[in-house]
């Protein structure tokens, strides 16, 4: 047993699959006070635990006690899944392992497979077991941008459902019209850990329309309360989405905790409107965000720098200070010009949104699609009764001076937990040399372009294993991708370092065209556990 650093989490690396289940059945049979949440990998475990409350030397004294024997006491219920076995990849699937495609749906549907893991995307389970010559079919080398929801595919090792319209590489056997995902379920995830599924051959798809497979949408963002104060959405922007601190503690269920970019400018907003630091507020992407005051409310925007104007009901028009609390009359608008430094404002109301939480939050996922939908000009937020008489705060400077594009910006990063996948020179490029953050970032994560690429020292592939928000995941092209609020749970490219903790704030305020530097901090050196 490895224990391998990775941010302030810890990737314990194990000999294969069956041992991380052991594991895993051990921690979940007799939780250690402190760990807050575990994302189990093909042979890892990412446990996510809180350093105030467990070090990593308790931790690790704990797990070299620990049984790795995984017992099943019983079999888990069979879920049984329908599929049209008409999948794009099935011919080519049957001459790779030189039998016909019905022998390679003969061979699908004729043993069960074991729910390992969960995760790449809400209800997304990872199945084990199943065919022994289809365990060995690998990923597809280029993989599709888009793979439909319901995709029945094979690779790696496993079998899998995919249950959103997504990109992947796995191979494509057929599809299934059963659900994976279902928010109206109880839980959402059809696929839970310890289940067995069969698959069964539903023949040939019936001629004429196909339904589609069904995927519950969210609840609306918000309720707009009778006679309440609320807010009118004139202009969004780019983006703007409502985000409070997340939903940690879904890994089960494949969700990550996503939540507001910026954590301390939604805090600090709160704080100004006398909230509840956590208390939803809304996230903007650049400016051009305009919202209508209907009745008296109190608001704060933190967060990027810029313009910032209220329109009074009679044409007037001013500007006003961001990060202190401001009071608007009835018919005020108040509008979000673009960013001079940074990329995201938050804007707090006072008393919070009336909405509908999604898995107990109101933050919106853009990877995972969970939570309510950016919101749209026209819709209309009611608002909450403040909490008792809880004070509005005093003006309060930014959290840190936001960086501008062209600019260079240090990020502190810590080494691992796949730092020996690179070679010696790929880990002094990493810091030497600056990456710009490119068009294409996102709250998944930001993705930057060196001169020079990262050149592995392994070229094999990776098994899935847990990420981390912060994690600095170098696919194979070289150039890394930072994942930040919104990134998948499991990913299958190593992570050479991870962003420190106190930035991972800055790095959610990265304008495309900022330069960024990496410093290495101290972080712990891996363990190997004797046992």
């Amino acid at each position: 047993m490895r224990l391998l650093p990775a941010g302030d989490a810890v990737l314990v690396e194990l000999d294969d699959l069956s041992q991380a289940l052991g594991l895993l059945a051990s921690l979940q049979a007799e939780p250690i006070e402190g760990i807050r949440e575990i994302v189990p990998g093909a042979r890892t475990l990412l446990i996510d635990r809180d350093p105030l409350v467990l070090s990593r030397e308790a931790l690790a004294a704990e797990l070299a006690r620990r049984s790795l024997d995984l017992r099943h006491a019983e079999a888990g219920q069979r879920v049984d899944i329908p599929v049209h076995y008409d999948g794009e990849d099935l011919a080519e699937v049957a001459a790779f392992l030189k039998i016909t495609p019905e022998e390679v749906v003969r061979r699908h549907t004729g043993a069960d497979w074991f729910v390992a893991f969960t995760g790449f995307a809400p209800g997304f389970a990872y199945l084990t077991g199943g065919d022994e010559l289809l365990r060995q079919l690998p990923r597809r080398a280029s993989p599709r941008t888009r793979i439909p929801p319901g995709a029945v595919a094979v690779a790696g090792g496993f079998s899998g459902v995919y249950p959103k319209a997504s990109p992947g590489g796995w191979q494509l056997l057929g599809q299934t019209l059963t659900p994976m995902w279902d928010l109206r379920r109880d839980p959402p995830a059809l696929l839970q850990p310890g289940q067995r599924v069969r698959f069964v051959d539903a023949g040939p798809r019936p001629a004429g329309p196909q339904p589609a497979v069904e995927v519950a949408a969210d609840a609306d963002a918000a309720i707009d309360a009778p006679g309440a104060p609320a807010i009118g959405i004139r202009h969004t922007g780019l983006q703007a989405v409502l985000q409070d601190l997340g939903r940690p503690g879904r890994a089960g269920l494949g969700v990550a905790a996503s939540g507001a970019m910026d954590r301390g400018s939604l805090k600090a907003a709160n704080r100004l409107v006398g909230n509840p630091v956590g208390e939803a507020g809304i996230e903007l992407a650049l400016g051009g965000f305009e919202l209508e005051s209907v009745g008296e409310i109190v608001v704060a925007v933190c967060g990027a720098e810029g313009p910032l104007t209220l329109t009074a009901p009679d044409g007037r028009r001013w500007p006003v200070e961001r990060h202190a609390p401001l009071a608007l009359s009835n018919g005020d608008r108040l509008r979000v010009g673009e960013p001079t430094a940074g990329v995201r404002s938050y804007i707090a109301l006072r008393g919070g949104i009336h909405g509908v939480p999604v898995l107990g939050s109101l933050a919106y996922d853009s990877l995972a699609e969970v939570g309510p939908a950016p919101l749209q000009p026209g819709q209309r937020l009611g608002l909450k009764r403040p909490r008792g008489n809880a004070p509005v705060g005093l003006a309060e400077p930014p959290q840190l001076a936001w960086p501008r594009p062209g600019e260079v910006v240090t990020l502190d990063v810590q080494l691992g937990p796949r730092t020996d996948w690179f070679t010696a020179e790929a880990v002094q490029l990493l810091t030497e040399q600056p990456w710009t953050v490119t068009p294409q970032s996102n709250r998944v994560g930001l993705r930057v372009q060196g001169e020079r690429p990262l050149v592995r020292a392994v070229s094999g592939e990776l098994p899935s294993e847990g990420t981390s928000q912060g994690a600095i995941q170098v696919p194979a092209s070289g150039q890394p991708v930072l994942f930040l609020a919104d990134h998948p749970l499991t990913g299958g490219y190593p992570v050479i370092a991870c962003i420190a903790p106190w930035h991972l704030d800055l790095a959610g305020q990265m304008p495309v065209g900022a330069r960024i530097r990496f410093k290495v901090v101290a972080g712990f050196e891996p363990v190997v556990l004797s046992r």
